[in-house]
């Protein structure tokens, strides 16, 4: 792009760290063709906004980002894409100042679709906001898969390996937002690993919706793309942002124990403790399994973060699976909960469910759940005290102090030191 005028461009993600990996592989088209990649709290030309969909209160927050970033500049294109795009293309054209609203299949071309418009409608705004409707993709059936991955960060990166869902849990929209299950190909992961090794980048984290279904379209299989990545050079650590219990296998849980670079960090998807609620959800595993998974994990790395998932909430859970839910999370002790009031979500059959729960049941079992997860995650820490573990530094200041992740994601703060940035340290914690 030759003309250096109208070519600052912003970018929002919302959401999961698969958007943020996607968000950053589109930024990275922009830039190469010329534009000034400017903050989402400035006044840009362009902004790309990246949505989630996961629940109301998250449609909500792209609402109102959208309604934001057009105050900022009422001048500029404003794009939409991402999972709330996929599900609710009508209601986001009718948020006032929306130019574009791109489906999940839609993401690889944002960049030329945004172009396009500029050249066509000769760069003049009234012109361009007129043709909002007539440019917005026809919204189908997501097929194709978007290579990405982030390069923000001079520590880590967030590596796409897997997209969409054939799980069908009966509260989720994700299948119908990103659809079916796929992935690229083990050595095209590989291929850009290796990219990502040659930025300097010590840490990727391997992202997808379903992850540990990776190889489903290829007739891989997860464990495959783990051994060999683990070969590749310069790139020291990798964490697996989220798997299914069923999925983690003890075959993978015992290679990953005795690999120098895949660290002892697991997040884990429980949604509830209650086998009644979990046949509900249309989980595909019980406690039974959960609890061996946690066992088997704490056997061979004894030190292991375990993070779980948990809604709370769900049509049919009283009092009485709640209390089981409570009770198994005291009993296998994870180190932190990821905690979610459940969301009627349009096109589930749980929203149709009988026995619908209140807000203020919900928002009881929230707190009582955070109050578990901050006495369980405090014994975490005190568990590990005193022994050495590794630290990535990153290069954040804040008061004068930095902090970086230890293998096991206990945050360990710093006197700022420029040298240590980017660089794998032995603490005692």
């Amino acid at each position: 792009m030759n003309d250096t005028t109208g070519n600052r461009v912003a970018f929002l993600t919302l959401g999961c760290k698969l958007n943020y990996s996607e968000t950053s592989s589109i930024a990275r088209q922009f830039v190469e063709h010329g534009y000034e990649k400017v903050p989402s709290n400035k006044e840009a030309d362009i902004y790309v906004i990246n949505t989630c969909s996961v629940t109301e209160h998250a449609d909500k927050k792209c609402r109102t980002a959208i309604r934001k970033l057009h105050k900022q500049n009422p001048e500029a294109i404003v794009a939409v894409t991402g999972c709330y795009a996929q599900l609710r293309p009508d209601e986001i054209l009718n948020i006032e100042g929306v130019d574009l609203v791109l489906g999940a299949d839609q993401k690889e071309n944002l960049f030329m679709k945004v172009s396009r418009l500029k050249e066509e409608q000769g760069g003049e705004p009234s012109a361009i906001h007129g043709a909002a409707r007539s440019y917005s993709c026809a919204i189908s059936q997501v097929e194709t898969i978007f290579p990405a991955y982030s390069s923000d960060d001079r520590t880590r990166s967030f590596l796409k390996v897997q997209d969409g869902c054939d799980y069908h849990c009966s509260y989720c929209t994700i299948p119908l937002a990103r659809g079916k299950s796929r992935n690229h190909p083990v050595d095209f992961i590989l291929k850009e690993a290796n990219e990502i090794a040659a930025k300097g980048i010590k840490e990727v984290v391997l992202t997808g919706v379903n992850t540990g279904d990776f190889g489903k379209s290829t007739g891989e299989k997860f464990e495959d793309l783990i051994k060999k990545l683990d070969k590749i050079d310069g790139i020291e650590r990798y964490r697996i942002s989220s798997i299914e219990p069923n999925l983690i296998t003890p075959e993978i849980i015992d290679w990953i124990s005795g690999s120098s670079k895949f660290l002892p960090h697991f997040h884990i998807p429980l949604q509830s403790g209650s086998n009644t609620i979990l046949a509900l959800m249309k989980r595909r595993y019980n406690t039974e399994l959960f609890e061996q998974r946690v066992e088997l994990i704490r056997k061979y790395m004894p030190y292991s973060f375990i993070g779980i998932d948990v809604i709370v909430g769900f049509p049919g859970e009283g009092e009485k699976e709640f209390e089981e839910t409570y009770k198994f999370l005291e009993r296998i002790g994870p180190s932190f909960l990821h905690i979610f009031p459940y969301s009627k979500r349009v096109n589930t059959p749980a929203a149709s469910y009988e026995g619908q729960v209140s807000e203020n049941a919900k928002r009881e079992r929230v707190t009582k759940l955070t109050e578990l997860s901050d006495r369980l995650y405090a014994q975490f820490e005190l568990k590990n005290r005193g022994r050495k573990e590794k630290v990535l530094f990153e290069s954040t200041q804040k008061g004068g102090k930095m902090f970086g992740y230890t293998g096991n994601y206990i945050k360990v703060e710093h006197l700022y030191n420029r040298d240590l940035i980017g660089k794998i340290v032995e603490v005692t914690i």
